[in-house]
């Protein structure tokens, strides 16, 4: 029988290797009656300083008989269910009278195309950005020369927008599909540790090429992809997809050009930022509504300021890399935080893609319009901890009833941070002290912001410095505008997964369903599912 065994604590200087004796002795049983063990997670407990302690829940498998009622947290693991949660569905019937599209090479994207190679439905996935290199290669000339590619930046290329900010792969969904989308990332190099520290990162630079092992394992399972491809027009006839206009490199003579491509499946899995895009659909009759989402800033503090705060002075010594803090036993990694108020005006303040030992970034994707994020590689050594601040937007205040109004919201605030920040995509920035008393330059910030947005976000910091000593540091860094946090719209779709467009399958974080890579990627795969359980494998 397998069962799993939750609120284990430990010290944290108590090697893992000890955890299957601790295990047996909680249930009563030797060490030597479990024949299976493994660690699903690791979790800090820091509410009792100095005295911090890890929380682990185990799975194992013992022939022993155990009770529920007599060993508390433990609980039987149904392994039917969770492998039913994981398995594809039967293939359907109706034929296809060509292979399946997927439209965008981010998490969802990536990972629609893969379960669709592994089904063996040959995918073709579209990325109107280059391949990996070449992404890095644009986003390194934008951070030098401040040359911004809109094809190709933080923004959009292969891997999507998480491939340039923390790699986080914590989410709020429950799914029995998060697992198996950490195993594929920890199968294509995002290391073993992914799979069961309670908020899985993986990095910037250490998800670029593990993007590359996913693109590169589709390709082996007959899946193709085509990069620097724009997706210019869908082609319907009564309601049903027939064709995608493309633009991009021919695949017959490699030269840029326009060309038609049949397709009665497609999954649209577009980023959040794919506004030209949303353009296109609307134009064409694709069911969308206005969507909220948040606008803010982006705060920065010394990490070790959030380290003290969350771990205790005593425990400062204890702190190091990321990296090593998951490989090493007694180490811990750098600290984040989570935190949220009710502004007296009624708004909603939280924080954000906190980044410990990361940096801010400009996240632009058009000239002329500036946003910002925060990016960390695997170890988060930067020493500067940042999240973004945020407050919510409702469709009210787009003020308007076209369904990209929320574009429209975004794009204003951008516009002016950029022309705040000098109109050479430096964002406009201040102090603490500044911000809070609206000293000069904050205004600059302030004005980058909408006012319900500057007023619930200064009313909210002195909340913060409570939950977190020293939030309010006179010297931590306020810096504008962060807007993409979310899509600014939702494209309808079915219990089927379908559009209005029958064959078009929207998904992911572009399509409002989805808050970050495993959401998205577990979306992904559920978008592929409906096209198997529907569609024959083409011939």
């Amino acid at each position: 029988m397998k069962y799993r065994l939750s609120g284990i604590k430990t010290d944290i200087d108590e090697p893992m290797e000890n955890l299957p004796r601790i295990t047996a002795k909680k249930a009563g049983i030797r060490e030597s009656d479990i024949s299976f063990f493994e660690i699903r997670k690791r979790s800090i407990d820091s509410r009792k300083k100095p005295h911090i302690q890890f929380v682990y829940a185990v799975d194992f498998v013992t022939d022993k008989k155990l009770s529920s009622r007599r060993i508390k947290n433990l609980a039987e693991v149904d392994e039917e269910a969770e492998a039913a949660a994981v398995r594809p569905p039967e293939n359907g019937t109706e034929p296809l009278e060509s292979r399946p599209v997927v439209i965008g090479a981010g998490p969802c994207g990536l990972f629609a195309a893969l379960e669709l190679a592994k089904a063996g439905y040959r995918p073709l996935l579209i990325e109107r950005g280059p391949a990996m290199s070449g992404r890095v290669e644009a986003v390194e000339r934008f951070r030098k020369d401040r040359l911004l590619d809109p094809e190709a930046n933080m923004l959009f290329g292969e891997g999507g927008a998480g491939t340039f900010s923390d790699g986080k792969l914590a989410t709020g969904i429950k799914d029995g599909l998060i697992r198996k989308v950490l195993a594929e990332f920890r199968d294509a190099g995002a290391g073993d540790d992914i799979m069961y520290l309670a908020k899985p990162h993986i990095g910037t630079d250490v998800l670029r090429s593990v993007i590359v092992n996913i693109r590169k394992k589709i390709i082996e399972l007959c899946g193709e992809v085509r990069f620097e491809t724009r997706v210019d027009c869908i082609i319907k006839s009564d309601g049903r997809l027939q064709a995608l206009d493309l633009y991009g490199p021919h695949p017959e003579t490699g030269k840029l050009s326009e060309y038609r491509i049949s397709a009665d499946a497609v999954i649209l899995a577009v980023g959040h930022s794919a506004r030209d895009t949303f353009e296109m659909l609307n134009e064409e009759a694709v069911v969308m509504a206005q969507k909220p989402f948040s606008i803010g800033v982006r705060m920065e503090h010394p990490q070790s300021l959030i380290d003290a705060s969350q771990y205790g002075e005593e425990n400062l010594s204890r702190v190091t890399d990321a990296l090593s803090a998951s490989a090493q036993t007694g180490n811990l990694p750098p600290a984040d935080y989570s935190i949220n108020y009710k502004a007296s005006n009624g708004r909603g303040v939280y924080s954000f893609c906190m980044c410990p030992g990361g940096e801010v970034v400009v996240c632009s994707t058009k000239d002329g319009e500036l946003c910002v994020n925060g990016m960390s590689n695997r170890k988060r050594d930067s020493g500067t901890a940042n999240s973004g601040i945020l407050c919510d937007v409702r469709t009210s205040d787009f003020g308007s009833d076209d369904v990209l109004a929320g574009v429209r919201f975004q794009e204003k605030y951008e516009r002016l941070a950029f022309r705040n920040g000098g109109s050479s995509f430096a964002p406009p920035s201040c102090s603490m002290k500044e911000f809070l008393a609206a000293l000069s330059p904050a205004e600059r910030v302030i004005a980058s912001l909408p006012d319900f947005a500057a007023e619930a976000i200064r009313e909210a910091v002195p909340d913060f410095a409570r939950k977190i000593k020293g939030y309010d540091d006179p010297d931590a860094i306020v810096t504008a505008v962060e807007t993409r946090s979310s899509s600014p719209v939702k494209i309808l779709r079915d219990a089927g997964g379908e559009s209005n467009i029958k064959g078009l399958y929207p998904a992911g974080e572009g399509a409002g369903y989805a808050g970050g890579i495993t959401s998205a990627a577990c979306d992904g795969i559920r978008a592929a599912w409906h096209i198997i359980e529907k569609y024959k494998r083409p011939e």
